[in-house]
């Protein structure tokens, strides 16, 4: 991460359009600790694929010295903004909670804003962990992992099931007329309608089937989350946001440091991030290897731990990651979806047509992973390398 006074002349060949991120319509993994992004750094590539030049970051703080990036100075502030946006929208889910149907969209919003509030505090606590008192720093970090997870998880049963039932409307659509199909194209349009029609007599119950499972699943993590915002660990994570709302622990010793406190774990993080770039799967992997997801997870993690991290030093997200980042939200959601449609697929006494379509699905699901993989290489800003051996 360069310094607000450092002078560079390089720039990104393509770029997306601007923007701050994905968090307001993408949201995290449910069954994952959102903030615990951090691993030692995956190995070298051992080819490259340069990607274009490293962007420069976006400086909102451009007229601000270097030594004013002070823990007094930047991610105080920081960390009482995002405590205080996380108190606005604590006060606004409680106002639209109640009763539910009147409120429902109002109070998804209001979580929503909890949850973004939530990560960020989050993983500036892990960035800047050294900048301030370690043992409330890890505590405060883990509760606020465990509630934003607790609350995720209903949004993305809910999200999962869109995706899954629309996909297989897509698949399983109106069928070719065998006819025209067979004058026109030959055998092969024939063998099309003859497949899209064997995948419509399961579609419709592999759709019921998911639905039955993952509205089952949504209601209990309502359940569980209404539990959870009115228990005593809930309270006391919101008595600990409101204090830092007024007062962040800085660690001993740390009062007056120059820039150095700040943009070094930065640095460190985007180190991380280029690390767990350049150690990706190669393109040509197959498609079904869900072994090698964990390591895109990881490059997601990274990438919004790098993005909080540029906000606190120099103000802003970086416009350049947004793209990226969305195409690993997709690939986040893809495999997540696949694994929900395999599951399914394992359900005792189901009928072949219902296990075929949902093995059709899983596939569908697996490609849009590698369209998604394919999106972030393409829009991958910097100029690490990708893995190609």
């Amino acid at each position: 991460m360069r310094r607000p006074d450092q002078q560079t002349t390089t720039r990104p060949t393509t770029g997306p359009a601007p923007g701050t991120g994905t968090d307001a319509t993408v949201d995290v993994p449910p069954d994952k600790a959102e903030e615990q992004g951090h691993r030692p750094d995956g190995p070298g590539p051992s080819g490259t694929r340069p990607t274009g030049p490293r962007p420069t970051p976006a400086r909102t703080a451009e007229n601000r010295p270097a030594g004013d990036l002070t823990t007094e100075a930047v991610l105080a502030p920081y960390l009482r903004g995002q405590a205080a946006d996380f108190l606005r929208s604590l006060r606004l889910h409680h106002e639209h909670s109640a009763p539910a149907e009147s409120g429902g969209h109002d109070a998804a919003a209001a979580t929503r804003a909890l949850r973004r509030a939530a990560r960020r505090i989050s993983g500036s606590l892990h960035t800047f962990r050294a900048a301030l008192d370690p043992h409330w720093a890890d505590q405060l970090r883990a509760e606020l992992a465990w509630l934003s997870g607790i609350l995720a998880r209903e949004h993305a049963y809910a999200n999962r099931l869109t995706r899954l039932v629309e996909a297989l409307h897509q698949l399983s659509g109106p069928a070719l007329p065998a006819a025209r199909g067979a004058r026109a194209a030959g055998e092969g349009a024939a063998s099309d309608a003859q497949g899209r029609a064997a995948l419509g007599v399961g579609a419709a119950r592999a759709g019921a089937l998911l639905e039955r499972r993952l509205t089952l699943a949504r209601t209990r993590s309502h359940s569980a989350a209404l539990q959870a915002l009115g228990s005593s660990r809930f309270h006391a994570v919101a008595d600990a946001v409101a204090l830092l709302a007024s007062d962040v622990p800085l660690a001993p010793g740390t009062t007056g440091r120059t820039s150095e406190a700040l943009l070094e774990p930065a640095e460190r993080a985007e180190q991380r991030l280029l690390s767990a770039v350049a150690a990706l799967p190669p393109e040509d992997t197959e498609p079904y290897n869900e072994a090698q997801d964990a390591a895109w997870h990881q490059a997601r993690l990274l990438l919004r731990l790098h993005r909080y991290a540029h906000e606190v030093v120099l103000g802003a997200a970086d416009p350049a990651l947004a793209a990226p980042g969305h195409a690993l939200d997709l690939h986040r959601d893809a495999v997540e979806a696949a694994a929900a449609a395999a599951a399914a697929a394992r359900t005792p006494r189901i009928a072949p047509a219902t296990a075929y379509a949902l093995g059709v699905l899983h596939a569908d699901q697996r490609h849009e992973v590698e369209a998604a993989r394919a999106v972030f290489r393409e829009s991958w800003p910097y100029a690490t390398a990708l893995t190609v051996s």
